[in-house]
């Protein structure tokens, strides 16, 4: 249903968009007719005027569309580039190299090869020709910088609301994220643990309690930062990891390797712990047959996978909370989040961040409250 409505949306768009270009190149048709004269009366039907809208037409919609694939073709590149002087001169440069050939081409046959059609200026027809290319130089030009001011301008406002809804979905996700983990039954789970552990293994128990206040203690500093170093989000995993074991009792397994510095990398809050979650919840597992999870680090990236015995009920996964971790880290870098899965294996690969993140982050969160 949402294909369907985004298609009608796109379908309207693009006639709206043809039938402003319409009027457009229909006004300049009738602005550039004022500007030929003609020494006899007009006939009934003016082959002139069906040529100069024919060629006047087919000068403008060129235009536009060489325009628009090159400003697609740059949105499309994987470097950032910046709207500046020098690449809309370029892109203007480029526009004209394409359309002025094809503009010459129509003027010469229209006035030398079938001007007994045409019936442009006869004997004054290389008169005729440059004044017709040299309009057809301006408007194009001009045609070209205003597109590329048009498009600017809209990008712009689609950057703006861009940055604006992914912030909004960030906090969203931030905010999930966080209230899943200090859910009633995330608590329970624990209490119910807890009770447990105090008849069988007092000690135990202790750094049970030990473990959960150190979690809840991460999770509350931590509720409004979305990111985090590695370093620190290594030390909850630590609680969380001996927490879900005792737990589980045998049915788990989980090993670290982290071969890198932990301090100089940042990742979004959570995003670990969401990952080992996802591996319990979405596969069976026993003491019989435990679930074995890696988490190390190769080439910056920070990798999380999980041998796979789906659960019955697993094909009705919303999948949300990768959903979630690819829009945070597509708030920050290029790079994307891989997902690689096999029949054995599943696998997900995250980009490590700059530690400059974070103090970039608290400017920008400054600059927005002030």
């Amino acid at each position: 249903m949402d294909l369907l409505v985004d298609k009608s949306m796109i379908q309207k768009a693009y006639l709206k968009k043809l039938l402003i270009r319409f009027i457009i190149i229909t006004v300049v048709f009738f602005l550039v007719k004022l500007t030929i004269d003609h020494d006899e009366m007009e006939p009934a039907v003016d082959f002139t005027a069906i040529f100069y809208y024919i060629s006047a037409f087919t000068l403008f919609m060129l235009t536009w569309e060489v325009n628009d694939w090159l400003v697609r073709r740059e949105k499309k590149s994987p470097v950032i580039v910046s709207v500046t002087i020098s690449n809309s001169i370029k892109k203007l440069l480029i526009t004209m190299a394409i359309v002025l050939p094809v503009a010459a081409t129509i003027y010469y046959i229209g006035i030398f090869e079938i001007d007994a059609i045409c019936n442009v200026d006869i004997g004054k027809e290389w008169l005729r020709f440059r004044i017709d290319f040299l309009r057809a130089t301006l408007i194009t030009a001009s045609l070209t910088i205003f597109n590329q001011f048009y498009r600017t301008t809209q990008e712009k406002k689609e950057i703006e609301i861009s940055l604006q809804l992914l912030k909004q979905e960030m906090m969203t996700s931030k905010y999930n994220s966080l209230k899943s983990q200090i859910s009633p039954h995330f608590l329970f789970n624990s209490l119910n643990t807890l009770t447990s552990l105090m008849y069988e293994d007092r000690d135990l128990a202790s750094d049970f309690v030990s473990r959960l206040a150190s979690c809840y203690r991460y999770i509350l500093d931590n509720r409004e930062t979305d990111l985090v170093s590695l370093e620190k989000e290594l030390q909850f995993l630590d609680s969380f990891i001996f927490m879900m074991k005792v737990r589980h009792d045998g049915a788990i397994a989980i090993h670290t390797n982290i071969n890198t510095q932990p301090h100089k990398f940042v990742i979004p809050t959570l995003s670990i712990q969401m990952l080992v979650e996802n591996a319990l919840k979405h596969n069976y597992y026993s003491k019989e047959q435990p679930i074995t999870i890696d988490i190390f680090t190769k080439d910056n990236t920070l990798i999380v996978q999980n041998n796979m015995r789906k659960r019955l009920d697993s094909q009705a996964s919303t999948q949300l909370g990768l959903v979630n971790i690819k829009k945070r880290y597509a708030f920050y870098t290029k790079t994307k989040v891989l997902i690689e899965e096999s029949e054995t294996q599943f696998k997900v690969k995250m980009p490590l961040l700059s530690s400059d993140l974070i103090s970039e982050q608290k400017e920008s969160t400054e600059t927005v409250s002030v």
